[in-house]
């Protein structure tokens, strides 16, 4: 007999302040609030019973109220987006937490879906060497620009499927016959899901040399030991850190509805 499937939350952390986008969360030049964009693209996502946005913002806390999204407050002291999750998975009952940031505004059912099929029950017991405690994304590439960006974090993974580092810098080196126009690389896509038990554990946990150096958390998960599971993202992803790049998303979204055929009655 299999398992039941395990029940799964999207938590989407929902942050004011922004060092080089500052209130992105609720630009909204599309018509919509940034923060919107992601909420409809999930909260309809099979698999997924549950989507609360965690704020530190009454400002987004009214504006979610607006749009009819579940929203929370959560402290103003937290270091990152996971330990403000993590406060908000305290008080939920799903057994799977996925982690989907507040700027990607085209994150996919497929994506999640495959994050979630990354904690298929196994022959490990749970808890034990094996089980999946915490999963991401990866996306290939092959352009030596993204590659050499130290704002593009980028994935090295085992052959079979485990996460072995991640930097900022371009890692794996390319040898020299890859050095010209293509190099293959995997481009760390910002989505986690984690069981909620491994959740909470993971927040309380200090921030290690490596996480500091790097400046990402998710090593701090391999400096003490944990497996991070990687999938193959398949949809595509603008993870929206400027101002730029927010320009960019708003000219794709007025392309897209361009591209919409429009309806008459006969």
């Amino acid at each position: 007999m299999s398992a039941p499937e395990r029940t799964a939350a999207v938590v989407i952390p929902a942050r004011l302040g922004s060092r080089r986008f500052p209130r992105k969360i609720l630009a909204r030049e599309t018509g919509k609030y940034l923060i919107q964009h992601i909420w409809e693209r999930v909260v309809d996502c099979p698999g997924i019973s549950n989507v609360v946005i965690a704020t530190d913002s009454e400002e987004i806390l009214e504006a979610c109220a607006g749009f009819g999204a579940q929203a929370r407050m959560t402290s103003a002291e937290h270091r990152s987006g996971t330990d403000r999750v993590a406060e908000v998975a305290e008080n939920l009952s799903e057994e799977l937490i996925v982690n989907v940031q507040g700027d990607e505004p085209y994150i996919s059912h497929t994506d999640i879906g495959t994050l979630l099929g990354l904690f298929e029950v196994s022959e490990a017991e749970p808890g034990a060497a094996g089980a999946t405690v915490m999963a991401t994304l990866a996306a290939e590439r092959t352009d030596p620009e993204g590659f050499n960006d130290p704002n593009i974090v980028k994935a090295v993974v085992s052959v079979d499927g485990r996460a072995l580092y991640f930097s900022r810098s371009a890692v794996p080196q390319a040898c020299a016959e890859e050095s010209g126009d293509e190099v293959e690389w995997l481009q760390h896509i910002g989505v986690y899901a984690y069981t909620r038990e491994f959740l909470l554990r993971f927040a309380a946990l200090e921030p290690t040399a490596l996480e500091r150096r790097e400046k990402l958390e998710q090593l701090r998960a391999l400096d003490h030991g944990y497996t991070i599971r990687i999938g193959k993202a398949r949809g595509q992803h603008l993870g929206i850190d400027t101002e730029e790049e927010y320009t960019r998303f708003v000219e794709e979204e007025k392309g897209r509805r361009e591209d919409v055929p429009v309806s008459r009655e006969p």
